[in-house]
């Protein structure tokens, strides 16, 4: 079904010799590694201590005064997306095909949507300035972003672990894709 998808996005990620000619430099991938991990790092780190406090550790710090943190977060999810993309462009075919990809392209969703939720519907509950406990629907966010963050973390990781094969002749495709289609 996302097969034919599938090969075009390949085929277009393809179209960015440029950003393949660096990665593949000596240093190309070893740098972008470490700038992904540099924005995972103050994506991550901001997220744990965020929901951590909406779980109802340091109850005594008002839930706004770790607000601050929010643009630190927003910062390292924008050099992930940057160097992530980077990862996507020079070698498309490792990550369209592979289903840890699309996993953690899921949990990325998920996790937006979460808090996209949060924003619309229990922020305006705990953007004041009093300390004390969050109420159950604000923890519950942030246990799920937790275990969502975690997740796209996992599949990151999993990521070079798998590396989707050539599909065969005549091999049957589900949804999407899990090897390498090569149409002729």
């Amino acid at each position: 079904m996302m097969g034919p998808y599938q090969l075009w996005l390949e085929r277009m990620f393809r179209q960015a010799p440029a950003v393949r000619m660096f990665m593949e430099t000596l240093w190309g991938w070893p740098a972008v590694e470490s700038v992904h991990f540099i924005g995972l790092t103050l994506l991550f780190g901001c997220i744990v201590v965020w929901d951590l406090r909406l779980l109802g550790l340091a109850r005594t710090v008002p839930i706004a005064a770790f607000h601050r943190l929010v643009p630190f977060a927003v910062l390292g999810f924008a050099i992930n997306m940057a160097s992530g993309s980077m990862f996507l462009l020079a070698q498309p075919d490792q990550y369209i095909y592979n289903p840890a990809f699309h996993f953690k392209l899921l949990f990325i969703a998920l996790a937006g949507v979460n808090v996209l939720v949060f924003y619309l519907t229990m922020f305006r509950h705990v953007d004041r300035p009093a300390a004390g406990a969050a109420p159950g629907a604000v923890k519950i966010s942030g246990a799920l972003s937790l275990i969502f963050w975690t997740a796209v973390i996992i599949c990151g990781r999993l990521l070079t672990f798998y590396r989707p094969p050539l599909c065969r002749p005549g091999e049957a495709l589900g949804f999407l894709a899990e090897c390498i289609v090569r149409i002729k």
